[in-house]
């Protein structure tokens, strides 16, 4: 081989190293959108040097996709797009016709891009509202295809029809269905309340049509409502003012108040309070002249309580309780009360009278019970003796002041309190916590050993065929052995011992977890204490 020969050689390895390494390097030509990033030079414009692909880079020329992630908006700022990485979904490097773009218009929930399509809108091509047309951001028209640039404003596609004179939001009248109508919009909330015949009325009436720069106006904002002149045509050419509603109202202009000026308060029946607002014709029901009874409230009104105050068939009249301030204010006293079969006592007398007469949705003043029973759940039922409080009277207990107030003689039971004992509250004994936490009633069958409340602190050293009798030693009392006597028991203080405190000869003593004193002492021999 010659000199030449080698020379070529060695050129031709220089380029197949280099190539290989080009090819390790890229995995891939970039597609199209991409191409202007090909070169070693440029790839740190997208990969961070010994780490994977950051999204940031992509949003730093993306910018678009940057500003609508920052304002949480758009299909990118969804559940189902947020906090993943750019590349998870846009993958690159795979050929210059690569669709980096994996989308299916006809697939994708418009939901997730902030804009519920509803009809027409979901019967629409995307095109018809995704075009440069409608698109205001000049960096998103420039782009030969995108999904940016719209906002979600009825403006943004649709022609101004009122031109400006209303908001901007057209939703705060229609529906996205139809221009047509306005379900939203309720006259109610506008400067003029459409009453009587005026809801039949079109539209259009008051409405009218013109014609400004060559498109069709409805005018809605600035009509004229301050007089009913401004629509209507004075007949009597201002002979009685231009106030109408002092003689009419608005049901119909053949109907005449003609009343407004009347004086009842010189009739037998002066007008007050709640019969001030009552229309004339409520009460004459045929000629303003034609005479009206009206000695009793039940001439007009119907009783609401239908009888059940009535005595031999007449019940009393209305105002012996309410006045014509208004039904719902009532002058029947708790003296009154109490003159009946039920008078309130304690914590009755604030209760609001529907507690007790309206438990049914309706007003019931007759046969709802006099018992606590009648209203009152019997909680105790099952878990005490029907003999200790017959026929569920509460009372037997409780007191109407306070629930929790409790009166009972335990001397009729089988364990007479006595001691410390009448002093705790009856929760102690008979409502201890369950397993699960909850308190639990107990009042039947309960021991009256001492243990079954109090922990044996002695561990057993005094139990007699399963049980230990506190009372041999301690009183209710207190627990200090009162009744304990050590010259009963088979070691008889005398001499010296006599002065000795009971913990230098009774030791403590730990057994397992349990520490306790020693009172049991087998052997008391003088040797066993005394060295």
């Amino acid at each position: 081989m010659n000199f030449g020969q080698k020379i070529s050689l060695l050129a031709a390895a220089s380029l197949l190293t280099v190539s290989s390494a080009v090819a390790q390097i890229s995995p891939g030509d970039l597609a199209k959108p991409h191409e202007f990033l090909e070169g070693i030079p440029n790839c740190t414009k997208c990969h961070v040097l010994g780490s994977k692909i950051n999204g940031d880079k992509c949003l730093d020329c993306h910018t678009e996709i940057r500003e609508r992630l920052s304002e949480g908006k758009g299909y990118h700022s969804s559940a189902e797009v947020k906090g993943k990485q750019c590349i998870e979904c846009h993958s690159d490097h795979h050929g210059k016709n690569f669709d980096m773009i994996h989308f299916n218009p006809a697939d994708f929930d418009h939901r997730l891009a902030g804009f519920e399509l509803s009809k027409p809108h979901a019967e629409l091509k995307c095109g018809d509202c995704h075009n440069a047309k409608f698109i205001k951001s000049e960096k998103a028209r420039a782009k030969k295809y995108t999904y940016l640039g719209l906002n979600a404003s009825c403006l943004t596609c649709h022609a101004d029809y009122h031109l400006g004179t209303l908001s901007s939001s057209c939703l705060n009248c229609h529906g996205p269905e139809t221009f047509k109508t306005a379900p939203a919009f309720s006259h109610d909330k506008a400067r003029f309340r459409l009453l009587g015949k005026h809801r039949s009325v079109e539209c259009v009436k008051c409405h009218k049509f013109e014609t400004i720069n060559g498109s069709k106006f409805q005018e809605f904002r600035g009509v004229a409502f301050a007089s009913c002149i401004n629509c209507h045509t004075d007949p009597h050419q201002g002979k009685f003012g231009q106030d109408c509603r002092r003689c009419h109202n608005e049901e119909s202009f053949q109907v005449v108040k003609g009343m407004n000026n009347f004086d009842h308060n010189k009739t037998n029946y002066p007008l007050v309070d709640k019969h001030l607002s009552v229309d004339c014709r409520a009460c004459h029901k045929t000629k303003f002249t034609d005479p009206v009874k009206h000695d009793r409230c039940t001439d007009c009104h119907e009783d609401y309580h239908k009888g059940q105050f009535s005595k031999n068939g007449v019940s009393p009249d209305c105002s012996d309780c309410h006045n014509i301030k208004g039904f719902t204010i009532f002058s029947y006293t708790i003296e009154r009360h109490n003159m009946g079969t039920f008078p309130l006592k304690g914590a009755h007398v604030a209760e609001p009278c529907s507690d007790c007469h309206k438990q049914q949705g309706s007003w019931q003043f007759r046969n709802i019970g006099t018992k606590c029973v009648d209203c009152h759940p019997d909680i105790h039922k099952s878990f005490i003796d029907e003999k200790f409080y017959p026929g569920s009277k509460c009372l037997t207990c409780h007191n109407e002041s306070d629930w929790h107030i409790i009166a009972y003689d335990h001397s009729v039971t089988s364990f007479q309190l006595t001691g410390a004992h009448m002093k705790q509250p009856c929760t102690t004994c008979h409502m201890k916590p369950g397993p699960s936490g909850a308190r639990l009633q107990k009042f039947a069958g309960m021991s009256g050993d001492c243990y079954t409340c109090h922990n044996d602190v002695h561990h057993g050293q005094f139990d007699l065929n399963g049980s230990t009798d506190c009372a041999a030693c301690h009183g209710t009392d207190r627990w200090t052995p009162a009744k304990f006597d050590h010259n009963k028991t088979a070691f008889r203080l005398d001499g010296k011992h006599v002065n000795v405190p009971c913990a230098g000869c009774h030791k403590p003593q730990r057994e397992g977890n349990a520490t306790f004193t020693v009172y049991k002492i087998k052997d008391f021999r003088c040797e066993s204490c005394h060295f």
